[in-house]
């Protein structure tokens, strides 16, 4: 008997079961705020590429957003390099095919970055926000990709997946059936993701996917897998299937409680499950803000009407005849005072984040990772501390 969405599950005990099984057991944080500066423990040391177990705590850290929209993929390259010596913890890499607008004017192979990235660090966390696992990338590729970032970097790999966009999966497919079957594809693709990292042979005929196969190389620390959500259908969604939560504050704040009910409807428990929030900053006043809200103008409608375009030139239209700059930036933080950017993340974090990582989308990302390395993380570690 198959469940409703054709995964070969007879019950709800066997897709926890294989939960358990696949997926992550979170225990005791090896990091505080600002740990990414200390030395890995827990995993022994080869050629600077390992460091330690992935696993979370409710104290928080934070993280570095990397745009592949914005940034060639050598910026990036040399952006998390500067973000791990700053102290910042993970750094999160957005996986695109086109930029949501024409104007951000890049976009590389997310996969390949983090590769390089892992080299070229020692112990910062690595992973997508998010990866799309269900048309341009068959799932059985996803299971096979990061398991091996997982040999490479084991401990320091996490996989963040979603639901997609147009301008990605159907600019590359021609397929972008309605939401609905979007999110049927996205937990089955969960599912058979699972199931490879298992190492064991998958014979899997599902509604959406016909994979039978095998991965020989597994990582032997089991990787993270979050999912990311921007409404309370998916909220739940990912509180029942996922390891954790992508999330952006306002959704956050407005379905907190779909999330903890969907985790409660899969017997898991809600201290154990990371929340990663992903939160706007600028390093600046209203110059740098304009600058940044001309490239990421889509913000306000993102998940809201213009995930359903295929093309960023038209997306960057509707934005622009839609949203003023000053609406763009009116919730992010903006100013060049390290406790207003400290206060801000602590909020998050008394709001139930585990993790919050910045996303700036001015043109000097180096001076955004240099203020938040000498005054920002220095404060929340000292407010940790004192709490």
């Amino acid at each position: 008997m198959e469940s409703r969405f054709g995964l070969g599950l007879t019950s709800d005990v066997d897709r926890r079961s294989l939960l358990k099984s696949a997926g992550v057991l979170f225990g005791a944080s090896t990091f505080g705020i600002g740990g990414g500066s200390r030395s890995p423990v827990g995993v022994a040391q080869s050629g600077g590429a390992q460091g330690p177990a992935l696993s979370l705590s409710r104290k928080g850290a934070v993280g570095f957003a990397l745009a592949h929209e914005q940034f060639t993929v050598p910026e990036l390259v040399e952006q998390g390099i500067a973000a791990e010596q700053a102290g910042f913890d993970l750094l999160s890499a957005s996986d695109h095919l086109q930029p949501w607008q024409a104007n951000e004017g890049h976009v590389g192979h997310a996969w390949i970055t983090l590769s390089a990235l892992g080299q070229r660090t020692r112990h910062i966390w690595l992973g997508t926000g998010v990866t799309c696992p269900t048309f341009r990338y068959n799932p059985a590729v996803v299971a096979e990709a990061f398991a091996s970032l997982g040999l490479l970097y084991p401990g320091r790999v996490f996989l963040g997946i979603g639901s997609g966009e147009a301008l990605n999966e159907q600019a590359a497919t021609n397929e972008w059936p309605k939401w609905q079957e979007r999110s049927e594809r996205l937990i089955e693709a969960t599912e058979v993701i699972r199931k490879l990292w298992t190492g064991q042979q998958v014979q899997h005929k599902g509604k959406y996917f016909d994979v039978n196969s095998k991965l020989y190389d597994v990582p032997k620390t089991p990787i993270p897998l979050f999912m990311a959500a921007n409404g309370p259908k998916a909220m739940r969604r990912a509180g029942q299937y996922a390891d954790g939560l992508i999330t952006d504050p306002d959704t956050w704040k407005q379905h907190k409680a779909e999330f903890q009910a969907g985790v409660k409807e899969a017997g898991k428990d809600a201290n154990s499950m990371p929340v990663l929030i992903e939160a706007f900053i600028v390093v600046g006043g209203q110059k740098e803000a304009g600058y940044a809200a001309e490239r990421w103008r889509f913000i306000p409608k993102s998940f809201k009407t213009y995930y359903n375009v295929r093309d960023p030139e038209e997306i960057q239209r509707r934005a622009e005849a839609e949203f003023k700059l000053e609406e763009v930036y009116k919730k992010w933080t903006v100013s060049t005072d390290p406790d207003a950017h400290a206060k801000a993340i602590m909020e998050l974090f008394d709001s139930g984040a585990t993790e919050v990582h910045v996303h700036s989308g001015q043109q000097d990302q180096r001076r955004v990772i240099d203020f938040y390395g000498k005054g920002v993380l220095p404060r929340l570690k000292r407010q940790q501390s004192a709490a």
